[in-house]
């Protein structure tokens, strides 16, 4: 698949010298550079006396294509929905926003101030203004195309047959067969239905490191980031992998249903899509954990990062469970009106 060797290549290495030399030639900035943690690129804050800004030197294994696509995408929100909180991108000094390099290729994009969601307390009224949040930004994509737009991503949940051959990575033996089952069902009961389902480029990775929230207000989303797993692929997956990073919940349900109620709101889901939402944030939750075991054991001095989100994961696939298919079923079906 196209964005294995994205997932198992080091992240690109230039000297803060080099990127202070590259700011301010090509876009007349300068001041301090600060490193910034990163699973397959290398990003770094300025602090400069035109404001804040984070540089994004992107994998070398990353296809141009797949640059161009992230960016377009970043310009063309910024225009179809100029109020969400989507990081700006600075072009350089000749109008153009993409620096090629023999090490990636560089963007500087715009700060956005806030707190990550995973280091914020959690409320129902939150993860409502997250639904909301992600059901604009999925509607001002929906005019949205590119060539690249197409490309087989692992992180993808359409694509959890693929993983198959990664489960020998996950550790526990027990985990390991349960996610066997899974990826065994999915080939063979969900994705002949989910091939059916209304396509879209979405955003596909609304996970609580790329989300800010105001410190002093945490129910206020300022910022969302990292458009690097863009696809387009079915709708519904975008919603699921947003709600599989709430499973893990002590009130699981309320957040399920505040996150597809503001989602429905704006975008209505279908009675297809919402049958299968259980099984496609079950099957997110099982391809967090899979990749991350797979990856960590690729870049163990980096295992701690790559695995953040695993113990969410694990703890939501057990809510699930303890909940029953009933119960997330019931909850699914009221927040949209179909009870």
């Amino acid at each position: 698949m196209q964005d294995t060797a994205l997932l198992t290549q080091a992240p690109p290495a230039l000297p803060a010298s080099g990127l202070a030399a590259h700011l301010l030639r090509h876009w007349g900035l300068s001041g301090r550079l600060s490193s910034l943690t990163s699973e397959r690129d290398l990003n770094h804050r300025l602090d400069s006396r035109e404001g804040r800004f984070v540089l994004r030197l992107s994998n070398p294994a990353e296809p141009e294509a797949m640059t161009d696509f992230q960016t377009r995408a970043h310009l063309h929100v910024a225009r179809a929905a100029p109020a969400l909180p989507v990081q700006r991108i600075r072009p350089l000094r000749d109008g153009s926003h993409i620096l090629a390099l023999p090490e990636g290729r560089l963007r500087v994009l715009g700060w956005l101030p806030g707190t990550t969601l995973a280091e914020a307390p959690r409320s129902p009224t939150q993860t409502r203004a997250i639904g909301a949040a992600l059901a604009a930004l999925t509607a001002a994509l929906e005019s949205f195309s590119h060539p690249a737009a197409n490309h087989a991503l692992l992180w993808d949940i359409r694509q959890l047959p693929a993983l198959a051959g990664k489960l020998p990575a996950i550790p526990d033996p027990d985990l390991r067969s349960q996610a066997e089952s899974v990826v065994t069902d999915f080939g063979a009961r969900i994705s002949p239905v989910l091939d059916r389902m209304p396509r879209q480029v979405v955003h596909a990775d609304f996970n609580p490191h790329n989300l800010l929230v105001s410190p002093h207000a945490p129910e206020t989303l300022t910022g969302i980031l990292d458009f690097g797993d863009m696809v387009r692929t079915p709708r519904i997956c975008d919603l699921a992998v947003a709600a599989s990073y709430h499973a893990g919940q002590p009130d699981a349900l309320a957040h399920l249903s505040a996150l597809v109620s503001a989602y429905d709101d704006r975008l209505p889901l279908t009675r297809d899509e919402i049958v299968l939402l259980p099984d496609l944030i079950t099957a997110r939750l099982i391809a967090t954990l899979t990749i991350s075991a797979w990856r960590a054991a690729l870049y163990p001095g980096n295992a701690a990062y790559i695995l953040r989100n695993a113990a969410s994961a694990r703890a939501g696939l057990a809510v699930f469970q303890a909940l029953g298919r009933a119960a997330v079923t019931a909850c699914i079906n009221k927040a949209t009106g179909q009870e």
